[in-house]
């Protein structure tokens, strides 16, 4: 069972797992892992043990993007859609 790190050293550290940008975020695991499926969030994966790791500050500013997209009522595809512009 692995130990969760501290929200401390998680604020210091580059990069970060999905479950730590679920407490950075406060949203659902299911959400981000669908967003990632989705092609919304780039990772890096790590090939030893296929660990997908985001860059905490670009990936939680993307995230707070597309909860406002979304609280404007846009669809997954039309977020997609400016998420692509935005790039």
């Amino acid at each position: 069972m692995s130990r969760q790190r501290t929200m401390e050293t998680i604020l210091a550290s580059e990069f970060v797992s999905i479950g730590e940008l679920v407490r950075l975020t406060e949203s659902r695991y299911s959400t981000l892992k669908f967003y990632t499926e989705e092609g919304m969030l780039p990772f890096e994966q790590a090939e030893e043990n296929l660990t997908r790791k985001y860059i905490r500050l670009a990936t939680v500013a993307r995230i707070h993007l597309i909860k406002e997209l979304k609280s404007n009522g846009l669809t997954i595809p039309q977020i997609k859609e400016a998420l692509d512009k935005d790039e």
